[in-house]
């Protein structure tokens, strides 16, 4: 069903989705961090140069103009780096805009470990974490830059509060069709299988059909989920993948203490236990070097998706015989 299109960053699925908004909704604006390119608003600078607003490096300072404008009607975008999008600002966050329930959308860019070169301080791998115990927040990780785009739509047709839009830089496989159904807090199954299910989140996704179809080789059968809203979370979706194939693989760009892996798990602990194996950074910051290199060494390829799967599926019959 999916094949690989093109290598293109999610970052441009953001700036894309954002100037689709800003071509048929007049109250969208869009607020920038001194990074414009870096996250693609410069796509709506160029069509919309009197609805954007550079503050420079002052990101606390944007949420609370966010929140002002959008206590008067409009809606903002805001985008920086996830570092700072999500850790520098969670005091603006917490009582500006989710403690008023406000209609500001945040574009956190740079995130995971594929940010490759810029290093530990800029590898946002805690914002998932962050982001999804704030009220009345909404957590959108989406797999591809298709989905970057549908998702940023999504954000301002969809919800009206605050939400926090996760995606990366560097190119990364480009998937999905443009016309696929994309609803704020429904997973997607993009794959069938009956052993176990991975349920992956942002550029992991890809890495997870590539291990299922790695898996299929040995005769495992994996089912694949696309988990790109992190909150509120498909509860049903996952329930139902762990009835029906008793173990669950969690992958994701982020660490894997309360992050997307750790909101899984609380649903699973509460509604129906399995055996997990959790994909992410394991506890560590990253460090600088190319993303493929990164990537390999905090296990977050293919390749290690396949050994958790194998892992967790034999896990499967020990854990019937202790309950």
């Amino acid at each position: 069903m999916f094949e690989l299109k093109e290598m293109k960053p999610t970052r441009f699925g953001f700036g894309e989705g954002l100037c689709g908004l800003g071509r048929q909704y007049e109250n969208v604006l869009a607020l920038g961090a001194d990074i414009t390119s870096s996250v693609s608003m410069d796509f709506f600078k160029k069509e919309f140069p009197d609805r954007f607003f550079s503050f420079g490096i002052a990101e606390q300072n944007i949420v609370g103009v966010a929140a002002g404008l959008a206590l008067s009607g409009k809606v903002p975008f805001m985008s920086t780096y996830g570092v700072f999008a999500a850790l520098r600002t969670t005091d603006q966050i917490r009582v500006s805009v989710c403690y008023n329930n406000v209609n500001v959308k945040i574009g956190g860019a740079h995130v995971g470990i594929s940010v490759g070169p810029d290093g530990a301080t800029h590898q946002a791998l805690e914002d998932i974490a962050v982001m999804r115990v704030l009220p009345n927040m909404t957590v959108l990780s989406p797999c591809d830059a298709t989905q970057t785009r549908l998702a940023t739509i999504a954000a301002y047709e969809q919800v009206d509060g605050p939400v926090y839009i996760r995606f990366g830089r560097e190119a990364v496989p480009n998937f999905t069709p443009p016309d696929m159904d994309f609803r704020v807090g429904k997973a997607q199954v993009f794959r069938e299988g009956g052993d176990c299910t991975i349920v992956a989140t942002g550029h992991l996704t890809w890495e997870a059909l590539k291990a299922a179809e790695q898996l299929q080789q040995e005769g495992i059968s994996v089912r694949v989920v696309n988990l790109h809203t992190i909150k509120p979370i498909d509860e049903a979706l996952l329930i139902a993948c762990a009835r029906e194939t008793g173990a669950i693989v969690t992958a994701e760009e982020h660490q894997i203490f309360g992050g997307m892996g750790s909101a899984v798990a609380e649903v699973l602990a509460k509604n129906y236990p399995v055996p997990i194996e959790f994909i992410g950074m394991d506890d560590s910051f990253g460090e600088s070097g190319q993303p493929t290199e990164l990537m390999e060494k905090y296990k977050m390829t293919s390749t290690h998706i396949a050994m958790a799967c194998r892992k967790v599926i034999k896990r499967k019959s020990d854990f019937k015989l202790k309950i």
